[in-house]
């Protein structure tokens, strides 16, 4: 057990926070009440300006770092970047991470029971926004006695949030860290979105969104779209070192059953993800990122935007990321340097894909830790 939790925050209790008052979202509709789940890391400091608050991408939830239990065999998704001695340094600082609305690991979502009806909102559950998300997370803020983020953290989806936090609350944080992210998608990444949904609303189990009424799960499309995802989320480097053309067995069969190892791969990948994930709330998560746009209410302007925040930017990108490119980063970085905002940038060579900014890079690792000593030393003031 001692390997086990070495520099890993060990054991953690998820909590969750009820909201009486109603949250109105930008599709124009109110949830009267809801429910955020959330997690926290390492303590308040006495002033309390120590709090980070990561967001999460996608797929991934407020279990960023931890286990649950002590037979858990897989801990939060960003372990390797959260806990004592790590980057984000559980010794100095107060992380949250909360499960976004519209999710479906205890935020209220598709599958939360709507109190207006007393069945599962399913797909009359509302259209949910990164704006949306920063709002709900504003309101958990006041609860936790927070007056301040010492920053605001996150990858892909979760760097989304981090710019519209500095937009939309700009002297609510000192610092926002943006890694494999993009001001906004490109037509390339709707359409995968697009076939994403397709796969899911084809499926024959997918009753229009009631398949909870039906007592059953559109698995299979659920399973297609997230291996859609995985071959976006891997570079072509990524996949051929992994896997290359080997075979699950020997020679060709000449048929339709799985004959290559990535074939394989992708199978149990979206097999897994189908028995964890709701369909519905993948279906909101893929619409939020393509909503998101925050440079479309200052005339497609992005440097209008960003011109009224106050925090220092980090920006980080990863070479093999087709998805969010670094060109992606780069927009956001000469936006910001449009009106001299405060930002620092590194591109990192990394052979993963978007994935990068979940796995354990050195360089990577280096220059994070570097980037948040310096704001724990803020931290100190």
């Amino acid at each position: 057990m001692k390997n086990r939790y070495e520099n890993s925050v060990g054991l953690v209790q998820p909590q969750t926070c009820t909201f009486k008052e109603p949250i109105h979202l930008v599709c124009g509709r109110q949830l009267n009440e809801y429910q955020l789940v959330y997690e926290t890391y390492g303590s308040l400091n006495e002033n309390r300006s120590n709090a980070i608050l990561v967001c999460h991408a996608l797929s991934s939830d407020h279990h960023a770092a931890g286990y649950h239990h002590e037979d858990d065999s897989k801990p939060g998704w960003w372990e390797v970047y959260i806990g004592p001695g790590k980057p984000l340094d559980t010794d100095r600082f107060y992380i949250v991470c909360a499960n976004n609305l519209g999710g479906c690991s205890g935020s209220t979502g598709p599958t939360s029971i709507n109190p207006e009806t007393g069945n599962a909102y399913g797909p009359n559950f509302p259209i949910v926004t990164v704006a949306d998300w920063v709002s709900s997370q504003k309101n958990l803020m006041e609860v936790l006695g927070i007056s301040q983020w010492a920053a605001v953290v996150g990858g892909s989806l979760g760097g989304m949030q981090a710019l519209q936090w500095s937009i939309d609350f700009p002297e609510l944080l000192r610092h926002a860290i943006v890694i494999a992210s993009a001001p906004k998608l490109s037509a390339q990444n709707i359409a995968f979105n697009e076939v994403a949904r397709q796969a899911i609303k084809s499926d024959p189990h997918f009753h229009d969104g009631y398949y909870y009424d039906y007592h059953s799960l559109p698995q299979g499309g659920l399973s297609l779209a997230r291996m859609l995802g995985h071959i976006t989320y891997l570079s072509d480097d990524a996949m051929g070192s992994k896997f290359g053309r080997a075979l699950k067995a020997n020679g060709y069969h000449y048929g339709y059953d799985v004959e290559f190892e990535v074939e394989s791969y992708l199978r149990y990948q979206g097999s897994r993800f189908a028995n964890q994930f709701d369909a519905n709330s993948y279906l909101l998560m893929t619409k939020a990122l393509d909503y998101f746009d925050p440079a479309k209410d200052y005339g497609d302007d992005l440097a209008a935007a960003l011109a009224q925040t106050l925090c220092r930017f980090f920006v980080l990108s990863f070479t093999s990321d087709w998805r969010f490119s670094p060109k992606r980063s780069h927009e956001i970085v000469n936006a910001l340097l449009t009106h001299n905002k405060p930002v620092s940038y590194v591109e990192i060579s990394a052979h993963h894909g978007h994935d990068a900014f979940l796995m354990r890079i050195p360089e990577y690792i280096t220059v994070l830790t570097t980037y948040m000593q310096q704001v724990a030393k803020e931290c100190q003031l």
